[in-house]
C-alpha cells in the first residue's frame, strides 16, 4: 500500500496557522520608501535562495536545479546526475523560462540532456529566483509556468582606500554512494574600479545504488560484467565547468564580461535510450549597468555555441552483442545485422547550436510611487541536429533529424509599478514576441524508395511543406498586493502567457520507431513525432497568496492557490498515420507507444502551503520547524486523461538547530502514491514513501565542514517524476527493453564537505 501523508497535511497546516493567528498584531505598516534602483518585485508566491543558502547545500547536491526543492510549487524531472528539469505547478522544461545571468539558453539535444541550469555548479551561484504563479512580464516570456533566473556571484571591488581586494575559496566533497566527489575552487583580485575572478569546479559520479531490496533487471551491464543487483544503470556522470569574469566600474556605472566554459565527458541516462558521451558549451556574456537621476539603464548581448554528443553508454552498451561471436564483451558495438560480424561504431548522433542574444531594459522613476520597466531582446538561435551511418541498416548516408533549423525571437515589453499608497502596491504589464522558426529539408539513412521503411516517404512528404512558422504573442500581467497590517499580506493576479513550440517539437519528422523513441525530452520511454502545424500554447492563470508573519518574520505561513487554463496545450495522441503507428500501438497499456505532437487543453490546479516556525531558544541553542506542502492536479480537458509527471501530494518538514557555529537538522520528506497517470503514454505508476536525512554543519572563521546522511533508513523508493528505467537493455528497439519499471531513487549515501575561504 503507498504511504500516505494526509494526516500529516493537516497536522502541518493547523499548526503553522494556529501560530500565525495567534501571534497576530493589527498594526498598519509604516510608509514605504521608494528608491530608484527598485528590482522587479518578487511576488509572494515566489521564492529566492542567496550564496549563504546555496553553500549550504553544497556538500550533497551538484545538481543545481535540485537547489530549488525547498521552493514552495517546485518539483524536479528526474533526468542525468546534474541535469534535472525544474517544473513549475506542473509544467516543466521549455514552459519556464530560465535564464543563466540573462542570458536564455535552450537545451540542444533531442532528449534535452543539456538544460540551461546543467551549465552551473553550484559552487559558482550568487543568487537563485523563481517566479511562480504571476509572473511580470519584465522576466516572462515564451513560457507559461514561471521563470527561473540564476545569477553567479557578482564582481566585487577594493573598499574606497584599500589598495588592493585579494581573495579567494576551496572546497570539496564526497559522498559514498557512487562514489562521487567534486571540488571547487575561485579567485578574485580587485582594484576599487577593477575586477577580475575565476572560477573552476568538478563532480564526477559512478552509478548509484538503489535502496532497500531493488534488483536490476539483469546481472549483467557496465562492460559485460557483472552487476551488484541493486545498482542502478546508466547514472554515472563527469562535469568541469570554469568562469572567467571581468568587471570596470566608475561612478554609477559598470561593465562586466565572463567567459564561461563546460566539458561534460559524460553523463549516462536511466531514463533514455541513448547517454550524452560529450558535451561543450562555450559562452560569451557582456553587460553594463548605469544608475542615473532619472532611473537605471542595463544593455546586455551574450553568445553561446553548444557541441553535443550522444551514443550508448556502457550499460547499454553491453547489449548490442559479443566480439566477433567471442563471448567477450563488445565495446564499441557490434550490431546483429553487421556483415563484417565485428564492433560496429554504435549510433552516433550529434547536435550544434548557437545562440546569440541581445537584451536592453531600462528602469524609470516617474515619481516616488510610480515606476516604469521598459525593454526588449532579441536572439537569434540555429540548430543542426544529425546521425551520421554506423552500420547494421543505420546508413549509408547521414540522418537528418533536424537540418539547419532556426528560432529567433523578438520581445518589447513595458511593465508600471506603482506604491498607490502604504498598503497597495500594484503591477500592471503587457509583453509582446514575435517567434520566427524555420527549417530545412531533410534525408534518412537511406534514400532509396523501399529502404528503411518510412523514411523515405516521410521525408519526401515533410520536405514538401512549408516549413517556415511566424507566431505574434502576447502577455499580459496584472498583480496586487494589500499589507493588512504587519502580520498580514495578500497578493492576488491573474496573467495570460503565451510559448511557441520547440523546433523538436515542429521539426522531429520520422515515424520510424527508432528514430522517434530518439526524439523524447521527458524520459517515460515512448517515442515522439513532432508536428509542423503546432500553435503556442496559450495560459491563464488565476493566483493569490495569504502570508501570515510576524513583523521581523520570526515565524510565517504562506499560501498559495492557483488555478491555470490552457489552450493549444502541446500534449501527446497514438500516431495514426506511419510506419510505428500499427493498431497494436493504438490500443496497449503495457509497453512503450509511438506518440504525435498535438495541441489540445489543460487545467491545472494546486495549492502550495510553506512556513517556519520557533520551537525554543535556550542554552541548548535555538530550535525552530520549517515545512512545505505542495498539490497539483492536472486533467487533460479534450480527453479527460491526466497531464503526464504531475507530481502527487508532497511534504517536507524539517527540524532545525543552531547553537555557535554548529547547525543541525532532521528532514522528512513524503510523496504520496502517483496513481493519477498519464493513460495516452502509458505512464508508470509509484507508490508512496517517506525519507529521513540527517545533516550537521560547523562553521569557524574562514572554514565549513559539512556531514551528513541521505536517506536514512536505505529506503527503496522510485521518484514519481524519475521516469521510466531503461538504462540497461536494446535501446534502439521500442520494447526491447522492459516496461513498467520507474527509476530507482537513490539508496543511503554519507556525505562529506568541506569550505575555506581566505
Amino acid at each position: 500500500m503507498g504511504y500516505r501523508i494526509h494526516p500529516l497535511v493537516a497536522a502541518m497546516a493547523v499548526a503553522f496557522s494556529g501560530a500565525a493567528f495567534a501571534q497576530a498584531n493589527p498594526q498598519v505598516m509604516d510608509a514605504v520608501n521608494v528608491t530608484a534602483q527598485r528590482e522587479t518585485p518578487l511576488p509572494n508566491s515566489s521564492g529566492a535562495l542567496n550564496a549563504n543558502e546555496v553553500a549550504a547545500q553544497r556538500a550533497y547536491v551538484s545538481d543545481t536545479a535540485q537547489l530549488l526543492s525547498d521552493v514552495p510549487g517546485i518539483s524536479l524531472y528526474g533526468a542525468g546526475g546534474v541535469s534535472s528539469l525544474p517544473a513549475i505547478h506542473g509544467l516543466a522544461d521549455d514552459r519556464l523560462r530560465i535564464t543563466v545571468d540573462g542570458m536564455d539558453f535552450i537545451a540542444s539535444c533531442p532528449n534535452h540532456m543539456n538544460p540551461p541550469l546543467s551549465y552551473l555548479n553550484p559552487s559558482s551561484i550568487g543568487k537563485l529566483k523563481v517566479y511562480a504563479g504571476i509572473t511580470p512580464v519584465s522576466v516572462g516570456g515564451d513560457s507559461i509556468g514561471g521563470t527561473i533566473i540564476a545569477e553567479t556571484l557578482a564582481p566585487e571591488f577594493a573598499a574606497p582606500g584599500q589598495s588592493i581586494l585579494a581573495k579567494g575559496e576551496i572546497g570539496g566533497f564526497y559522498r559514498s554512494n557512487g562514489d562521487a566527489r567534486g571540488g571547487n575552487v575561485s579567485a578574485t583580485m580587485a582594484s576599487e574600479n577593477f575586477n577580475i575572478s575565476y572560477t573552476a569546479s568538478t563532480a564526477k559520479a559512478n552509478n548509484y545504488t538503489a535502496g532497500g531490496d531493488f534488483k536490476t533487471t539483469t546481472a549483467t551491464g557496465r562492460n559485460g560484467h557483472t552487476l551488484p543487483l541493486d545498482e542502478v544503470g546508466s547514472t554515472a556522470y563527469e562535469t568541469r565547468t570554469q568562469t572567467l569574469g571581468f568587471a570596470m566600474k566608475g561612478g554609477n556605472h559598470l561593465v562586466e564580461a565572463k567567459l564561461g566554459y563546460q566539458e561534460v565527458p559524460e553523463q549516462l541516462y536511466p531514463n533514455q535510450r541513448m547517454d550524452m558521451l560529450d558535451n561543450t558549451q562555450k559562452r560569451f556574456n557582456l553587460r553594463y549597468l548605469g544608475q542615473f537621476d532619472w532611473g537605471s539603464l542595463e544593455a546586455r548581448a551574450y553568445h553561446e555555441s553548444v557541441d553535443h554528443f550522444m551514443d550508448f553508454g556502457a550499460d547499454k552498451r553491453y547489449w548490442y552483442g559479443s566480439n566477433s561471436g567471442t563471448g567477450a564483451p563488445c565495446s564499441p558495438i557490434r550490431f546483429a545485422g553487421n556483415p563484417k560480424g565485428t564492433c560496429a561504431e554504435g549510433m552516433p548522433m550529434y547536435s550544434e547550436s548557437k545562440t546569440t542574444g541581445f537584451n536592453l531594459k531600462a528602469d524609470v522613476q516617474l515619481s516616488q510611487q510610480d515606476l516604469l520597466r521598459v525593454g526588449g531582446q532579441f536572439q537569434s538561435y540555429q540548430l543542426d541536429d544529425w546521425w551520421p551511418a554506423s552500420g547494421g541498416g543505420m546508413g549509408p548516408g547521414t540522418f537528418d533529424n533536424i537540418n539547419d533549423g532556426k528560432r529567433d525571437r523578438t520581445a518589447l515589453f513595458g511593465e508600471w509599478e506603482s506604491r498607490i499608497n502604504p498598503q497597495w502596491m500594484s503591477l500592471l504589464g503587457v509583453r509582446y514576441e514575435r517567434i520566427e522558426s524555420d527549417a530545412g529539408d531533410v534525408r534518412g539513412y537511406n534514400t532509396a524508395v523501399t529502404a528503411m521503411g518510412s523514411q523515405y516517404a516521410d521525408a519526401t512528404a515533410f520536405n514538401a511543406q512549408d516549413h517556415a512558422r511566424n507566431d505574434n504573442n502576447w502577455d499580459l500581467t496584472a498583480l496586487a498586493r494589500y499589507t493588512a497590517n504587519v502580520n498580514t499580506d495578500i497578493e492576488f493576479g491573474f496573467a495570460r502567457k503565451v510559448r511557441s513550440p520547440n523546433l523538436y517539437e515542429r521539426y522531429t519528422w520520422s515515424t520510424w520507431s527508432m528514430a522517434a523513441v530518439m526524439n523524447n525530452f521527458v524520459g517515460d520511454g515512448n517515442g515522439y513525432i513532432g508536428n509542423i502545424d503546432l500553435e503556442p500554447e496559450k495560459a491563464h492563470t488565476l493566483s493569490a497568496t495569504f502570508d501570515w508573519h510576524a513583523a521581523d518574520r520570526n515565524w510565517w505561513l504562506k499560501a498559495t492557490p492557483y488555478y491555470t487554463e490552457v489552450t493549444d496545450y502541446i500534449d501527446a495522441i497514438r500516431c495514426t498515420t506511419g510506419a510505428a503507428c500499427t493498431p497494436t500501438n493504438s490500443s496497449t497499456t503495457n509497453q512503450f507507444v509511438i506518440l504525435k505532437y498535438a495541441n489540445q487543453s489543460a487545467r491545472l490546479y494546486g495549492l502550495d502551503l510553506s512556513g517556519h516556525m520557533p520551537l525554543a531558544n535556550g542554552g541548548f541553542g535555538q530550535f525552530a520547524l520549517k515545512g512545505l506542502i505542495n498539490f497539483t492536479n492536472g486533467k487533460n480537458r479534450d480527453t479527460g486523461d491526466n497531464l503526464y509527471n504531475i507530481m502527487p501530494l508532497n511534504a517536507k518538514a524539517t527540524l532545525t538547530h543552531q547553537l555557535g557555529g554548529w547547525n543541525n537538522a532532521v528532514e522528512l520528506v513524503m510523496v504520496s502514491a502517483k496513481d493519477e497517470t498519464s493513460d495516452v503514454r502509458n505512464e508508470i505508476e509509484t507508490a508512496g514513501y517517506g525519507l529521513t536525512n540527517l545533516r550537521t554543519s560547523y562553521t569557524w572563521k574562514q572554514v565549513r565542514v559539512d556531514l551528513g546522511v541521505e536517506n536514512l533508513f536505505d529506503k527503496y523508493y522510485a521518484s514519481p517524476l524519475g521516469g521510466a528505467y531503461v538504462g540497461q537493455g536494446t535501446t534502439m528497439s521500442t520494447n526491447g527493453i522492459p516496461w513498467g519499471v520507474a527509476v530507482p531513487g537513490m539508496g543511503r549515501s554519507i556525505y562529506a564537505g568541506f569550505n575555506l575561504k581566505f
